[in-house]
């Protein structure tokens, strides 16, 4: 079974940033898009940013455009999620997710197969 696995979150002010990391079986996912979404309480998981299997093509949902950087080294089969100018709302437990998506970046999580467990982010005002 394929397995992600994210670390880095934690509890930081308004202002502040974090780097989340998440680490994924290369040899497996090495033609896979991985994706970071979220999900804050009493709301649907929603993406955050995608990059495809080559790092060439990266996608960020309106809210985080600017403010957040994913990236991709598939030599140590880690993608991470750097995270500026971090706001209340930002608060959410943030999956990693990899999917065969044929060339696209899609923003749905039927999209995407394999999951992490999640990593807790919390932004206090």
């Amino acid at each position: 079974q394929v397995q992600l696995r994210e670390s880095g979150g934690g509890l930081v002010q308004a202002g502040g940033a974090l780097r989340l990391l998440c680490v994924f079986p290369g040899s497996t996912l090495e033609y896979h898009v991985v994706a970071w979404f979220r999900q804050a309480p009493g709301k649907e998981r929603e993406f955050v940013a995608g990059i495809s299997s080559r790092g060439d093509r990266i996608s960020y949902s309106d809210s985080v455009k600017g403010r957040f950087t994913i990236s991709r080294n598939n030599a140590k089969n880690i993608t991470d999620l750097q995270m500026d100018s971090l706001k209340p709302e930002d608060t959410a437990v943030y999956y990693c997710a990899a999917g065969l998506t044929y060339g696209t970046l899609p923003q749905t999580t039927i999209n995407y197969s394999y999951w992490g467990p999640g990593t807790q982010v919390t932004v206090s005002s």
